[in-house]
């Protein structure tokens, strides 16, 4: 990604202190267990130690590690039983989700040669998990349960830490980074009007603001034509330019997207929310003619671009770009009641990611429904399970997130530039387009394979 982002997640087992003088063999099965529970946790986020805890004390010191940290996630893995106080204390000033690891080391016991420390230090398994969910339902706190084995790996498990640590990556993402709004949302589309400070406070990601004549400007410092000609060699590489193409063709439009790729990097953006509603005259029109493209490459490298000046799409697109590594801008386009399909598409930027053959991109006199003309870009989603995302407000203020489930079938789709893909749900296309439109008219898509 061209800003990136690295979960932090705090890890720490737990274990009843009166056990380790009794049982001198627990201690180094213990260690050995935690440290190998820890290689667990995928590479692609930082791990927060808070080590063994065995007592109040050393659950507080954990605790005071994770708030120093500012960790997205707690990840507590219990080693045998103990009691809640070794947990809360590491815990109950934080804001973040906690999830149980609850991990036998042996499948099954040998039941007439097993002695009291083997059975505490290797088969203890679900004793100490309701104890544990039962403290944080009275403190408030969010959690989850993942019971497994160690003998013999347990993909399940793997998979389950491996989705958090994802869902733990969203978070950091939106408080790491900043949204930029380019212009204002398209006019008159009130449900795309928001309130940036309150989705500071209930999203944590900050908005900058920016002109277009700010924009406008931002190539002219990008000299460097050996830059330009391998960015226009990554734009032929990436789309089929209809007609063909050269890196003649495209070489003004290889210096904004290298203008855009310094611009997101010198200003922390990882959401771009945009809309151009000028004259399209001159440099102005020149850049708006472009932009399609140029944010087709800023969201192949991670950046998630929303037409219209959609923030709450910006965010939904990163958040599937960060989980999953697709996220597209799409609407209900039209209904095929003849097949009871829904044709689900949009126009403008687009991921590359989710197009199962290389995009095209085509040139058109106007674009419907906005200022100017220029390049259209076409993706061609791959085939099978889709799910969809949307994120919207209540009167409130409160953010809701909405997602469905479909499949992409295989048959004709509209030409005229714009992506798009035939989506089945399983309560027919009538249904759905009702049940959606009571919860949001907007829909992102990731292709998942």
């Amino acid at each position: 990604m061209l800003v990136n982002t690295k979960a932090r997640i705090g890890v720490f087992s737990i274990a009843l202190g009166a056990y380790l003088p009794q049982f001198p063999s627990l201690e180094p099965e213990f260690e050995a267990q935690y440290e190998a529970f820890r290689d667990t946790i995928p590479k692609t986020v930082e791990i927060v130690d808070g080590g063994i805890v065995t007592t109040k004390e050393l659950a507080q010191a954990a605790g005071d590690r994770f708030r120093a940290a500012d960790v997205d996630l707690v990840i507590l893995q219990l080693l045998t039983y103990a009691t809640s106080y070794n947990m809360l204390p590491a815990v109950r000033d934080l804001d973040v989700p906690v999830v149980l690891v609850n991990l036998q080391k042996k499948k099954a016991p040998d039941y007439e040669n097993t002695d009291t420390a083997t059975w505490l230090g290797q088969l203890y398994a679900c004793g100490a998990v309701g104890e544990m969910v039962a403290d944080l339902e009275r403190a408030g706190k969010s959690h989850a349960v993942v019971t497994g084995v160690v003998e013999g790996g347990d993909p399940k498990v793997q998979a389950e830490i491996e989705e958090w640590c994802l869902a733990a990556s969203v978070r950091r993402r939106f408080r790491d980074t900043n949204l930029a709004q380019i212009g204002r949302p398209y006019p008159g589309m009130m449900d795309l009007y928001i309130d940036e400070t309150n989705l500071y406070h209930r999203m944590y990601l900050y908005t900058k603001q920016f002109d277009w004549e700010k924009m406008w400007a931002i190539a002219d410092p990008i000299t460097d034509e050996e830059v330009i000609r391998a960015k226009a060699q990554d734009i032929l590489d990436t789309f089929e330019i209809e007609g063909g193409g050269t890196i003649r063709d495209v070489w003004d439009m290889a210096k904004y997207v290298a203008a855009f790729e310094q611009w997101v990097k010198d200003e922390q953006i990882a959401f771009i929310a945009s809309h151009y509603d000028g004259f399209a005259q001159g440099k102005a029109g020149v850049l708006d003619s472009m932009l399609i493209p140029a944010f087709s490459m800023l969201i192949k490298q991670g950046i998630a671009c929303a037409v219209e000046g959609d923030i709450k799409v910006a965010m939904a697109m990163s958040i599937l770009k960060t989980i999953s590594g697709t996220g597209q801008l799409a609407e209900m386009y039209s209904i095929d009641f003849d097949e009871d399909i829904c044709i689900i598409g949009h126009s403008g930027s687009g991921d590359a990611a989710i197009s199962a053959r290389k995009p095209t991109m085509k040139t058109v006199p106007v674009f419907h429904g906005k200022t100017g003309g220029g390049y259209l870009t076409q993706f061609y989603p791959h085939l099978g399970p889709a799910t969809f995302l949307g994120i919207t407000q209540d009167r409130d203020g409160n953010f809701k997130f909405v997602a469905a489930e479909g499949v992409n079938e295989p048959g004709p789709i509209f030409q005229f530039g714009d992506t798009n893909m035939r989506t089945r749900f399983r309560c027919g296309a009538r249904e759905f387009c009702n049940r959606w439109a009571r919860r949001d008219r907007r829909i992102i898509l990731i292709v998942i394979r």
